[in-house]
């Protein structure tokens, strides 16, 4: 017993969507970016630890976590971003670090925040340096490191 198979017309099959394109993005607007986030949350960053007077892991996990997002929302899927993203994210939380300083030292100096940003900017430096601990420097790792690895697996 044979059945009478007919195939269906060619013009009733539809045709399979065309492929994503790959992400490419503009890298010089992604550092651009990158930075100005970098900036903003590390100024977040130690506003929150200047008002709490208590340092948050998590918080430098954030830093580079916007900071990663926004490179690779930016600039795609280039291989520099991962590194970009982490560098950028230890001077994020290095400024985060400097306005905390300077908010510990306008409450019990009473040098104004806006002073010590600018016409003593070595002396507050010279201090944060003087009073780093090891904590800082895990949260540093901690940053870059989310930065990073959000980079890294966002862009593939």
């Amino acid at each position: 017993m044979s059945q009478n198979f007919t195939p269906p017309a060619p013009d009733s099959y539809t045709a399979a969507p065309a492929p994503a394109p790959a992400r490419s993005g503009n890298v010089g607007l992604a550092i651009l970016g990158a930075a100005a986030t970098a900036l903003v949350a590390g100024a977040a960053y130690g506003g929150i630890m200047g008002a709490i007077e208590y340092q948050i892991g998590y918080l430098a996990a954030g830093v580079g976590f916007l900071v990663a997002l926004v490179a690779v929302r930016l600039g795609g899927r280039n291989p520099i971003l991962p590194v970009l993203s982490a560098a950028l994210t230890l001077g994020g939380v290095y400024g985060g670090y400097l306005l905390a300083s300077a908010i510990s030292v306008e409450k019990h100096e009473g040098i104004p925040v806006s002073e010590l940003l600018t016409t003593d900017f070595a002396n507050l430096n010279q201090y944060y340096v003087d009073n780093i601990d090891p904590i800082s420097i895990l949260f540093y790792a901690i940053g870059a490191y989310a930065a990073f690895q959000t980079a890294r697996k966002t862009a593939s």
